[in-house]
Protein backbone atom coordinates (compact mmCIF):
# COMPACT_ATOMS: atom_id res chain seq x y z
CA UNK A 1 0.00 0.00 0.00
CA UNK A 2 1.33 3.32 -1.25
CA UNK A 3 1.94 6.55 0.77
CA UNK A 4 -0.66 7.82 -1.61
CA UNK A 5 -3.18 4.93 -1.22
CA UNK A 6 -2.70 6.16 2.90
CA UNK A 7 -3.81 9.30 2.39
CA UNK A 8 -6.89 8.58 0.45
CA UNK A 9 -7.90 6.11 2.73
CA UNK A 10 -7.65 9.36 5.36
CA UNK A 11 -9.56 10.81 3.61
CA UNK A 12 -12.22 8.78 3.47
CA UNK A 13 -12.11 8.02 7.09
CA UNK A 14 -12.27 11.76 8.15
CA UNK A 15 -16.32 11.80 7.62
CA UNK A 16 -18.68 9.21 8.62
CA UNK A 17 -19.43 6.12 6.69
CA UNK A 18 -21.67 3.01 6.61
CA UNK A 19 -18.53 0.48 6.71
CA UNK A 20 -18.92 -3.33 6.39
CA UNK A 21 -15.94 -5.77 7.58
CA UNK A 22 -15.85 -9.29 5.88
CA UNK A 23 -13.79 -12.25 7.08
CA UNK A 24 -13.43 -15.46 5.06
CA UNK A 25 -15.78 -18.48 5.65
CA UNK A 26 -15.04 -20.34 8.30
CA UNK A 27 -13.23 -17.73 10.34
CA UNK A 28 -10.38 -18.63 12.87
CA UNK A 29 -8.58 -16.71 15.18
CA UNK A 30 -6.36 -14.56 12.92
CA UNK A 31 -9.87 -13.46 10.93
CA UNK A 32 -12.15 -12.46 13.78
CA UNK A 33 -9.62 -11.16 15.70
CA UNK A 34 -8.34 -8.61 12.77
CA UNK A 35 -12.19 -8.01 12.00
CA UNK A 36 -13.24 -7.00 15.82
CA UNK A 37 -9.98 -5.20 16.10
CA UNK A 38 -10.61 -2.99 13.15
CA UNK A 39 -14.40 -3.03 13.81
CA UNK A 40 -13.93 -1.21 17.30
CA UNK A 41 -11.05 0.80 15.98
CA UNK A 42 -13.58 2.34 13.12
CA UNK A 43 -16.01 3.21 15.98
CA UNK A 44 -13.96 4.99 17.71
CA UNK A 45 -13.91 7.28 14.64
CA UNK A 46 -17.91 7.53 14.83
CA UNK A 47 -18.70 5.49 11.63
CA UNK A 48 -21.15 3.02 10.81
CA UNK A 49 -19.70 -0.26 11.37
CA UNK A 50 -21.64 -3.59 10.66
CA UNK A 51 -18.81 -7.02 11.15
CA UNK A 52 -19.96 -9.80 8.67
CA UNK A 53 -19.18 -13.17 8.96
CA UNK A 54 -19.99 -15.80 6.17
CA UNK A 55 -20.76 -18.17 9.07
CA UNK A 56 -20.58 -19.44 12.42
CA UNK A 57 -17.19 -20.07 13.89
CA UNK A 58 -15.79 -21.96 17.09
CA UNK A 59 -16.94 -21.30 20.72
CA UNK A 60 -13.47 -20.89 22.19
CA UNK A 61 -13.71 -17.12 19.79
CA UNK A 62 -16.91 -16.01 20.89
CA UNK A 63 -15.73 -14.64 23.98
CA UNK A 64 -13.39 -11.70 21.89
CA UNK A 65 -15.11 -8.55 22.66
CA UNK A 66 -17.84 -7.02 20.07
CA UNK A 67 -18.60 -11.16 18.93
CA UNK A 68 -22.34 -10.18 20.02
CA UNK A 69 -22.18 -7.54 17.54
CA UNK A 70 -21.51 -9.97 14.44
CA UNK A 71 -23.79 -10.81 11.54
CA UNK A 72 -24.06 -14.31 10.21
CA UNK A 73 -24.56 -14.22 6.59
CA UNK A 74 -25.95 -17.59 6.39
CA UNK A 75 -28.28 -17.32 8.80
CA UNK A 76 -28.88 -13.69 8.17
CA UNK A 77 -28.73 -13.36 4.57
CA UNK A 78 -31.38 -10.37 3.92
CA UNK A 79 -30.33 -8.25 6.87
CA UNK A 80 -26.41 -8.91 5.74
CA UNK A 81 -27.11 -8.17 1.93
CA UNK A 82 -28.49 -4.95 2.27
CA UNK A 83 -25.67 -3.17 4.62
CA UNK A 84 -23.35 -4.60 1.95
CA UNK A 85 -25.38 -3.03 -0.29
CA UNK A 86 -25.88 0.13 1.34
CA UNK A 87 -21.85 0.22 2.64
CA UNK A 88 -19.94 2.93 1.62
CA UNK A 89 -16.63 1.08 2.69
CA UNK A 90 -16.08 -2.57 2.40
CA UNK A 91 -13.15 -4.06 4.27
CA UNK A 92 -12.18 -7.75 3.56
CA UNK A 93 -9.65 -9.46 5.64
CA UNK A 94 -7.79 -12.46 5.97
CA UNK A 95 -8.68 -13.53 2.49
CA UNK A 96 -7.57 -12.17 -0.98
CA UNK A 97 -10.23 -14.16 -3.41
CA UNK A 98 -13.56 -13.39 -3.23
CA UNK A 99 -14.70 -17.36 -3.44
CA UNK A 100 -12.88 -17.30 0.08
CA UNK A 101 -16.03 -15.82 1.33
CA UNK A 102 -18.20 -18.67 0.57
CA UNK A 103 -21.71 -17.21 -0.29
CA UNK A 104 -21.21 -13.79 0.08
CA UNK A 105 -19.65 -13.93 -2.85
CA UNK A 106 -21.85 -12.63 -5.20
CA UNK A 107 -23.12 -9.85 -3.20
CA UNK A 108 -19.62 -8.38 -2.63
CA UNK A 109 -18.82 -8.65 -5.89
CA UNK A 110 -21.67 -6.25 -7.20
CA UNK A 111 -21.40 -4.23 -4.64
CA UNK A 112 -20.09 -0.49 -5.94
CA UNK A 113 -18.40 0.19 -2.51
CA UNK A 114 -14.84 1.17 -2.20
CA UNK A 115 -13.14 -2.38 -0.74
CA UNK A 116 -10.17 -2.38 0.92
CA UNK A 117 -8.02 -5.54 1.29
CA UNK A 118 -6.09 -6.20 4.47
CA UNK A 119 -4.39 -9.81 3.94
CA UNK A 120 -0.99 -11.48 4.29
CA UNK A 121 -1.77 -14.45 1.94
CA UNK A 122 -0.11 -15.57 -1.40
CA UNK A 123 -1.41 -14.36 -4.72
CA UNK A 124 -4.03 -12.15 -3.96
CA UNK A 125 -6.87 -11.53 -6.55
CA UNK A 126 -7.47 -7.90 -7.99
CA UNK A 127 -10.93 -6.93 -6.84
CA UNK A 128 -10.48 -4.38 -4.21
CA UNK A 129 -9.96 -0.36 -4.22
CA UNK A 130 -7.11 -0.62 -1.82
CA UNK A 131 -4.90 -3.56 -0.96
CA UNK A 132 -2.62 -4.00 2.00
CA UNK A 133 -0.83 -7.21 0.98
CA UNK A 134 2.25 -8.91 2.85
CA UNK A 135 3.06 -12.70 2.87
CA UNK A 136 5.93 -11.60 5.45
CA UNK A 137 3.39 -10.54 7.99
CA UNK A 138 2.60 -13.21 10.68
CA UNK A 139 -1.10 -12.15 10.44
CA UNK A 140 -3.65 -10.32 9.56
CA UNK A 141 -3.83 -9.33 13.02
CA UNK A 142 -0.08 -7.78 12.86
CA UNK A 143 -1.14 -5.83 9.39
CA UNK A 144 -3.95 -4.09 10.99
CA UNK A 145 -1.88 -2.88 13.82
CA UNK A 146 0.59 -1.40 10.62
CA UNK A 147 -2.99 -0.33 8.92
CA UNK A 148 -3.58 1.95 12.18
CA UNK A 149 0.13 2.74 12.65
CA UNK A 150 0.36 3.81 8.82
CA UNK A 151 -2.80 6.43 9.96
CA UNK A 152 -0.89 7.43 12.62
CA UNK A 153 -3.55 6.59 15.31
CA UNK A 154 -2.00 4.02 17.35
CA UNK A 155 -2.94 6.38 20.20
CA UNK A 156 -6.59 4.78 19.51
CA UNK A 157 -5.88 1.34 20.31
CA UNK A 158 -7.08 0.60 23.51
CA UNK A 159 -8.02 -2.85 25.21
CA UNK A 160 -10.38 -4.38 23.68
CA UNK A 161 -8.56 -3.31 20.29
CA UNK A 162 -5.26 -4.99 21.66
CA UNK A 163 -7.48 -8.14 23.16
CA UNK A 164 -8.41 -8.56 19.56
CA UNK A 165 -5.20 -8.48 17.40
CA UNK A 166 -3.27 -10.19 19.87
CA UNK A 167 -5.81 -12.92 19.59
CA UNK A 168 -5.13 -13.58 16.10
CA UNK A 169 -1.01 -12.78 16.28
CA UNK A 170 -1.14 -15.79 18.94
CA UNK A 171 -2.86 -18.09 17.31
CA UNK A 172 -1.75 -17.37 12.91
CA UNK A 173 1.43 -17.43 14.79
CA UNK A 174 1.00 -21.03 17.13
CA UNK A 175 1.62 -18.94 20.25
CA UNK A 176 4.64 -17.45 18.74
CA UNK A 177 6.65 -21.01 17.86
CA UNK A 178 5.88 -20.43 14.01
CA UNK A 179 8.81 -19.60 11.54
CA UNK A 180 6.10 -16.39 10.76
CA UNK A 181 7.04 -15.37 14.04
CA UNK A 182 9.54 -12.21 13.43
CA UNK A 183 11.33 -10.04 16.12
CA UNK A 184 8.85 -7.06 14.88
CA UNK A 185 6.10 -9.40 15.85
CA UNK A 186 6.92 -9.83 19.14
CA UNK A 187 7.68 -6.22 19.46
CA UNK A 188 3.61 -5.17 18.73
CA UNK A 189 2.09 -8.20 20.69
CA UNK A 190 4.34 -6.07 23.59
CA UNK A 191 2.74 -3.16 22.36
CA UNK A 192 -0.80 -4.70 22.78
CA UNK A 193 -0.35 -6.24 26.28
CA UNK A 194 1.18 -2.71 27.24
CA UNK A 195 -2.27 -1.57 25.57
CA UNK A 196 -4.38 -3.93 27.75
CA UNK A 197 -4.50 -7.13 26.47
CA UNK A 198 -4.06 -9.77 28.65
CA UNK A 199 -1.77 -12.34 27.07
CA UNK A 200 -2.25 -15.10 29.96
CA UNK A 201 -6.08 -14.54 29.86
CA UNK A 202 -6.31 -14.80 25.84
CA UNK A 203 -4.35 -17.87 26.21
CA UNK A 204 -6.25 -19.83 28.39
CA UNK A 205 -9.75 -18.70 26.41
CA UNK A 206 -8.73 -19.36 23.41
CA UNK A 207 -6.88 -23.24 24.55
CA UNK A 208 -7.94 -24.07 27.80
CA UNK A 209 -11.66 -24.83 26.85
CA UNK A 210 -11.03 -28.89 25.80
CA UNK A 211 -14.69 -30.93 26.56
CA UNK A 212 -14.03 -34.64 26.71
CA UNK A 213 -15.78 -35.69 23.60
CA UNK A 214 -13.37 -33.53 21.66
CA UNK A 215 -9.97 -35.16 23.46
CA UNK A 216 -12.11 -38.09 22.60
CA UNK A 217 -11.78 -36.89 18.73
CA UNK A 218 -8.11 -36.09 19.20
CA UNK A 219 -7.47 -39.52 20.07
CA UNK A 220 -9.04 -41.16 17.24
CA UNK A 221 -7.45 -38.61 14.90
CA UNK A 222 -4.06 -39.78 16.26
CA UNK A 223 -5.11 -43.59 16.03
CA UNK A 224 -5.86 -42.75 11.99
CA UNK A 225 -1.96 -41.39 11.95
CA UNK A 226 0.19 -42.52 9.45
CA UNK A 227 3.54 -42.11 8.27
CA UNK A 228 4.95 -42.38 4.38
CA UNK A 229 8.72 -42.10 5.51
CA UNK A 230 9.79 -42.72 2.12
CA UNK A 231 8.47 -39.31 1.36
CA UNK A 232 8.72 -38.05 4.80
CA UNK A 233 4.85 -37.26 4.95
CA UNK A 234 2.19 -38.25 7.68
CA UNK A 235 -1.15 -37.90 7.07
CA UNK A 236 -4.29 -38.43 9.58
CA UNK A 237 -8.12 -39.24 8.00
CA UNK A 238 -11.41 -38.38 9.62
CA UNK A 239 -14.62 -39.69 8.89
CA UNK A 240 -18.09 -37.93 9.54
CA UNK A 241 -18.74 -41.19 11.08
CA UNK A 242 -15.87 -40.49 13.49
CA UNK A 243 -16.52 -36.91 13.75
CA UNK A 244 -20.55 -37.65 14.54
CA UNK A 245 -19.47 -40.11 17.43
CA UNK A 246 -17.21 -37.62 19.04
CA UNK A 247 -20.57 -34.80 18.71
CA UNK A 248 -17.85 -32.88 16.24
CA UNK A 249 -18.33 -28.67 16.81
CA UNK A 250 -16.85 -26.49 14.83
CA UNK A 251 -12.90 -25.72 15.95
CA UNK A 252 -12.52 -29.52 17.08
CA UNK A 253 -10.01 -30.26 14.59
CA UNK A 254 -8.34 -26.99 15.05
CA UNK A 255 -4.35 -27.84 15.30
CA UNK A 256 -4.56 -31.37 14.73
CA UNK A 257 -2.65 -31.90 11.74
CA UNK A 258 0.60 -29.97 13.73
CA UNK A 259 0.86 -33.48 15.69
CA UNK A 260 2.08 -34.99 12.14
CA UNK A 261 4.39 -32.41 11.61
CA UNK A 262 5.72 -32.87 15.20
CA UNK A 263 7.30 -36.32 14.05
CA UNK A 264 11.27 -36.53 13.67
CA UNK A 265 11.92 -36.65 10.22
CA UNK A 266 8.70 -35.83 8.65
CA UNK A 267 8.76 -32.32 6.68
CA UNK A 268 5.07 -32.48 5.66
CA UNK A 269 1.59 -33.13 7.25
CA UNK A 270 -2.31 -33.59 6.30
CA UNK A 271 -5.68 -33.93 7.42
CA UNK A 272 -8.51 -35.45 5.38
CA UNK A 273 -12.21 -34.42 6.85
CA UNK A 274 -14.88 -35.61 5.55
CA UNK A 275 -17.90 -33.59 5.47
CA UNK A 276 -21.08 -35.17 4.10
CA UNK A 277 -22.90 -32.01 4.15
CA UNK A 278 -20.86 -29.55 1.74
CA UNK A 279 -20.14 -33.26 0.08
CA UNK A 280 -16.30 -32.36 0.01
CA UNK A 281 -13.36 -33.71 1.96
CA UNK A 282 -11.35 -30.74 3.72
CA UNK A 283 -7.41 -30.36 3.13
CA UNK A 284 -5.22 -28.90 6.03
CA UNK A 285 -1.58 -29.21 5.37
CA UNK A 286 1.05 -28.17 7.34
CA UNK A 287 5.19 -28.17 6.06
CA UNK A 288 8.79 -27.28 7.68
CA UNK A 289 11.05 -25.48 5.76
CA UNK A 290 11.11 -24.15 1.78
CA UNK A 291 8.64 -27.08 0.92
CA UNK A 292 5.47 -25.18 0.11
CA UNK A 293 2.11 -26.49 0.62
CA UNK A 294 0.67 -23.43 -0.69
CA UNK A 295 1.96 -24.53 -4.10
CA UNK A 296 1.27 -28.14 -3.56
CA UNK A 297 -2.41 -27.34 -2.40
CA UNK A 298 -3.19 -25.13 -5.41
CA UNK A 299 -1.70 -27.41 -8.19
CA UNK A 300 -3.33 -30.85 -6.69
CA UNK A 301 -6.73 -29.30 -4.20
CA UNK A 302 -8.20 -26.46 -5.15
CA UNK A 303 -6.36 -24.30 -2.13
CA UNK A 304 -3.93 -22.48 -1.16
CA UNK A 305 -2.52 -20.54 1.65
CA UNK A 306 1.22 -19.80 2.85
CA UNK A 307 4.32 -21.65 1.88
CA UNK A 308 4.12 -23.40 4.97
CA UNK A 309 0.27 -23.93 6.09
CA UNK A 310 -2.31 -24.02 3.67
CA UNK A 311 -5.54 -25.62 2.68
CA UNK A 312 -7.84 -27.34 0.29
CA UNK A 313 -10.57 -29.60 -0.96
CA UNK A 314 -11.55 -32.59 -2.83
CA UNK A 315 -14.75 -33.85 -4.12
CA UNK A 316 -13.51 -37.15 -4.35
CA UNK A 317 -14.27 -40.19 -1.55
CA UNK A 318 -11.99 -40.02 1.58
CA UNK A 319 -10.38 -43.44 0.36
CA UNK A 320 -9.86 -41.77 -3.11
CA UNK A 321 -8.70 -38.55 -1.73
CA UNK A 322 -6.13 -40.22 0.10
CA UNK A 323 -4.93 -42.66 -2.61
CA UNK A 324 -4.25 -39.40 -4.98
CA UNK A 325 -2.73 -37.78 -2.21
CA UNK A 326 0.24 -40.59 -1.86
CA UNK A 327 -0.22 -40.87 -5.89
CA UNK A 328 1.23 -37.16 -6.13
CA UNK A 329 3.83 -37.81 -3.51
CA UNK A 330 6.94 -39.48 -5.72
CA UNK A 331 6.86 -36.23 -7.94
CA UNK A 332 7.78 -34.42 -4.67
CA UNK A 333 10.40 -36.80 -4.04
CA UNK A 334 13.01 -34.70 -3.99
CA UNK A 335 11.80 -31.77 -2.91
CA UNK A 336 10.40 -33.02 0.26
CA UNK A 337 13.97 -35.17 1.04
CA UNK A 338 16.24 -32.09 -0.07
CA UNK A 339 14.89 -30.40 3.77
Amino acid sequence: MTQQDIERIKQLLESPKQIVIVPHKNPDGDAMGSTLGLYHYLKKLNHQVTLIAPNDYPDFLKWIPGDSTVLKHDSQTKESDNLIQKADIIFTLDFNALHRAGNMEPVLAQSRAIKIMIDHHQAPEDFATYVFSDVAMSSTCEMVYHFIDMLEDTKNIDADIATCLYVGIMTDTGSFRFSCTSSHTHRIAANLIEKGANNSQIHNNVYDTNTYEKIQLLGCALSNLKIIPEYRTAYITLTQKELTKYNYKKGDTEGVVNYGLSLNNIVMAAIFIEDKQEGIIKISLRSKGDFSVNEFSRAHFEGGGHTNAAGGKSLLSLKDTVEKFISILPTYYKALNNE
